[in-house]
């Protein structure tokens, strides 16, 4: 039997097929982990399952990639672009953490209502009630275990099931807990359908090979030995890659793009919209590679993308329709202008408005072009995989139900 989401058709799962988005996975993580010896379970499916780069969506940012790897769609299609948004309608910036911005369904509640088992386990709060939008399951966040209901998210007693307490929203345990309350579940229910994705607090912080890298990895390599055990199709990719965004002294290397745009044309007249704002910054302070600009109608728009396009550290400045195009993206949920950074450049608003207080490491982050790539992952094989498509992250589902022989 098939169901069709969004444009895309789907077998329903002969096996329990568990799809894991590892936050902030830049592909280097696992190369180096790999080369260590961190992670032998994943070493033998690199050389027995299925494997390619893969590109995430733009922005690289949380909340548009998660969602885009449940709907198998863009962001032109679920309208999810970016972890914050600017509804020029009512002047008010916001959190698009409500279902209420999503205007696709997602393949996890179609499968649901197609008699499949389905559970949905996230690191943080934030992305639960999109990823558990009219799903008929299982489904909670790491951050607020203690308070699941059956009611509201189809389970309870979950640090009881885990045998965790709940652990710090900044922390590596947090990602812990999700893999762990994963297994445990797979044992005690048998999901036919999990989705599992982590925080990449640990990403923020620890360069690919670090210490504190390889530990996290060869953590999570262990618990996905444990999920090949028990029988599960398991497709591993990634919302995002990361990257070290700092100068040679180690200080974050910044455009404050409203400061510079107030220069420019006079204060408050443009608006600058990081999208990669959301309840958690002490680890980024809000930058990312990143940002779109609301302009009032008498601006010049050509010449003003000319003129930030020429900014040292902006590698592309684009229109709000070329940005549509280019990046898949929904046109009413952008700014006037998109303009991204090169790899190791951020875009903040206001100086004033960022604090950096709460940084304690070296600033990396993510939202560019240059965060694009990530693993795309399977413990089967896929009989001829071409290996001149353009693979994309929200390929996973595809992958575990319709390619796992």
């Amino acid at each position: 039997m098939r169901i069709e989401v969004n444009d895309r058709s789907y077998r329903l799962p002969e096996r329990p097929c568990v799809v894991v988005c590892v936050d902030g996975c830049e592909p280097d993580y696992i190369a180096q982990a790999v080369a260590g010896g961190h992670m032998p379970w994943m070493k033998q499916v690199l050389a027995r399952g299925a494997a390619v780069i893969a590109d995430c969506v733009m922005p690289s940012f949380t909340n548009p990639n998660n969602l885009s790897i449940v709907t198998g769609a863009p962001p032109a299609v679920h309208g999810i672009c970016g972890n914050f948004l600017y509804d020029p309608e009512s002047g008010v910036e916001v959190m698009m953490n409500d279902p209420k911005w999503l205007r696709a369904p997602t393949l996890l509640a179609a499968l649901a209502d197609a008699g499949c088992k389905v559970a949905v386990i996230t690191a943080k709060d934030k992305l639960r009630k999109l990823l558990g939008d009219r799903l008929r399951g299982v489904c909670f966040s790491a951050e607020k275990a203690d308070q699941a209901t059956l009611a509201e998210h189809g389970i309870e007693a979950v640090c009881d099931l885990v045998g965790m307490p709940v652990p710090s929203v900044y922390s590596a345990e947090l990602s812990e807990f999700v893999f762990a309350a994963g297994v445990k579940l797979m044992r005690a229910r048998r999901p036919d359908v999990m989705y599992l994705s982590t925080t990449d607090y640990v990403q923020h912080k620890h360069a690919p090979g670090s210490a504190e890298a390889n530990a996290f990895y060869r953590m999570m390599d262990r618990y996905f030995a444990r999920l090949d055990e028990a029988g599960c199709a398991i497709a591993i990719t990634a919302d995002h890659g990361m990257n070290a965004k700092t100068r040679l002294d180690a200080s974050p290397n910044v455009i404050y793009l409203q400061d510079v745009l107030d220069g420019w044309l006079g204060a408050a007249r443009a608006r600058v919209i990081l999208p990669i704002t959301d309840p958690y910054v002490v680890h980024h302070g809000a930058l990312g590679s990143y940002a779109t600009v609301y302009l009032p109608p008498e601006v010049a728009i050509g010449e003003l993308a000319a003129r930030i396009a020429a900014l040292r550290g902006i590698e592309l400045v684009l229109t709000r329709a070329e940005a549509a195009r280019e990046f898949e993206l929904a046109a009413d949920r952008i700014g006037d202008l998109v303009v991204v950074a090169e790899r190791a450049v951020v875009i903040g608003g206001a100086a004033a408005k960022h604090d950096l207080s709460g940084l304690d490491a070296p600033l990396r982050s993510h939202g560019g072009l240059s965060e694009q790539p990530v693993p795309l992952i399977m413990n089967r094989p896929i009989a001829r995989l071409d290996p001149a498509r353009r693979w994309r992250n929200f390929d996973a589902f595809d992958w575990v139900l319709n390619h796992a022989d």
